[in-house]
């Protein structure tokens, strides 16, 4: 299908050269139009997008029911300050909240959650003169860009030259519950984890592990915050990730595939909890806005309507069946991580020139943590698209492989 684009990419990267600040690493490519895991180029080429919207375009992009919904939401209503009750704000608080728990707060990105969830950990952590300000967080895990969050993140290679970092955060390795109970002192408000590591390389959890942390924080009377960003919105196959190992967290922050692209965050706390974030502590101007509430109900409706919770469950299957016989041909594939539409394939050798090599062949990926090949496709992906991009992903690592010798 040709693009309706009237500009090179060429003419957009000059554009991007004179007036945009060069912080984010681009590829020579300006897309300009997508239909579901699909994606074109100004000069009409077309991608399989195995990464779209770096996991916030859930559904693909421009699915139909969002694109209606917010095509009628913007001639009544795109912005409303929370001074206001707005209709579809309790609309979609009560669809999370009644397949999940608690009671929600709504922002405009993932950091922002956080943010609202360290706040609301240090706040209620202060109540009656405790003084617990102190939140644990994991070894290659990723909490946002802000400076709180960024210090949340425990990757040394996100706080260069950013310090000095914020007081309270203490890190301690992924899956190790002795670690984290010897950090635990009466200073301590709160443990926050992603119950699936995402930008650290698709980790999964050991059974027992977030049990046990749901364990050490009853014990010493913290929170337990999950950091739902990634695996929130029925990435993992079920609502929310938590739901994978039946641990309720105190806090979930959840974004990236909430309202199927339209930028928005949220978090949901237990009703005991909800009181601590009292008038004046806490907001965010655009959050919870009619123009993305009307994207995120029909989002959550469009995944219900369309039975996509059972295709996660087939499509991981499909995904794992043929990284896993991948990785009986080829040695550079140490390991495969699927948990529904999360996957990743770590490999003994460097993982970014698989980006580049994808993409010549029309198929977009993602490389993370230096060796791991990471995948969020839209859970609404078909059979048919999962073999198209899985075979040139194994095109390209047999490639790879070759010249590795």
């Amino acid at each position: 299908m040709d693009s309706a684009a009237t500009r090179s990419s060429q003419d957009t990267i000059a554009q991007f050269d004179k007036y945009v600040i060069p912080n984010y690493t681009r590829y020579p490519v300006s897309l300009v139009r997508g239909e579901g895991s699909h994606v074109w180029d100004a000069e009409g080429k077309r991608y399989l997008d195995f990464f779209p919207g770096w996991g916030c375009s859930i559904l693909g992009h421009c699915p139909p029911k969002v694109v209606k919904a917010i095509q009628d939401q913007a001639t009544k209503l795109i912005h409303l300050p929370n001074t206001w009750y707005i209709e579809s704000q309790g609309e979609f608080a009560e669809m999370l909240c009644s397949r999940s728990f608690g009671k929600a707060f709504f922002c405009n990105s993932g950091a922002e959650a956080n943010e609202g969830a360290i706040k609301l950990a240090r706040l209620h952590g202060m109540k009656d003169n405790k003084n617990r300000y102190k939140i644990i967080t994991f070894e290659n895990g990723f909490h946002g860009r802000t400076l709180a969050t960024t210090t949340a993140t425990a990757q040394p290679k996100y706080h260069e030259g950013l310090g000095p970092l914020m007081a309270g955060f203490v890190y301690s390795p992924w899956g190790d519950l002795d670690a984290v109970a010897n950090l635990i002192d009466h200073e301590t408000a709160a443990i926050l984890i992603e119950p699936i590591q995402g930008e650290g390389g698709v980790n999964v959890p050991a059974d027992g592990y977030l049990a046990g942390l749901r364990k050490i924080a009853d014990d010493n009377g913290c929170l337990l915050i999950f950091d739902e960003v990634q695996t929130g919105m029925a990435r993992t196959g079920t609502w929310f990730g938590y739901q994978q190992w039946d641990v309720q967290p105190d806090i979930l922050t959840m974004a990236k595939g909430l309202c199927a692209g339209v930028a928005a965050g949220a978090f949901i706390c237990t009703d005991k909890l909800a009181p601590d974030l009292r008038p004046g502590m806490h907001a965010s101007t655009f959050g919870g806005n009619p123009l993305a509430m009307a994207a995120g109900v029909a989002t959550m409706k469009t995944i219900e309507e369309e039975g996509l919770l059972d295709n996660i469950g087939a499509r991981a299957a499909q995904f794992r069946g043929r990284f896993e016989a991948l990785a009986k041909e080829l040695s550079i594939i140490t390991q495969v991580r699927v948990r529904g539409m999360m996957i990743g394939v770590e490999l003994s050798i460097a993982s970014l020139p698989v980006v580049g090599k994808c993409m010549a062949r029309g198929a977009l990926v993602n490389a993370t943590h230096g060796n791991v090949v990471r995948l969020l496709p839209a859970i609404n992906i078909t059979a048919k698209q999962v073999d198209e991009g899985c075979d040139i992903v194994a095109e390209v690592l047999r490639e790879m492989a070759d010249e590795a010798g």
